[in-house]
């Protein structure tokens, strides 16, 4: 049951990455851009953890995490770009 789950669970992933990285491309305004490019961290944890599971290998999580902090630090950032027009005050 769990071969056939994970091949379909990551191409279900990956094809939310395609629509995540068009949505990056065309979207309307820079904060679509912003929450699409947070969608799109979010869904390459996803993958990595699939793709651990999948593998076993723990080494993936530890790679997801790291994937998340930057995630989170760079949506931060460029939040604070766009409300303030500086990162750093």
């Amino acid at each position: 049951m769990l071969v056939t789950a994970i091949p379909i669970a990551m191409f279900m992933v990956s094809l939310a990455i395609v629509l995540n990285l068009w949505r990056l491309v065309i979207g309307p305004s820079l904060p679509d851009r912003i929450i699409a490019l947070d969608t799109m961290y979010i869904n390459t944890i996803a993958l990595l953890i699939i793709y651990g599971v999948y593998q076993g290998s723990a080494l993936y999580f530890e790679a997801a995490l790291l994937i998340a902090v930057m995630g989170f630090a760079g949506t931060v950032a460029l939040s604070k770009y766009i409300l303030r027009g500086d990162i750093i005050e």
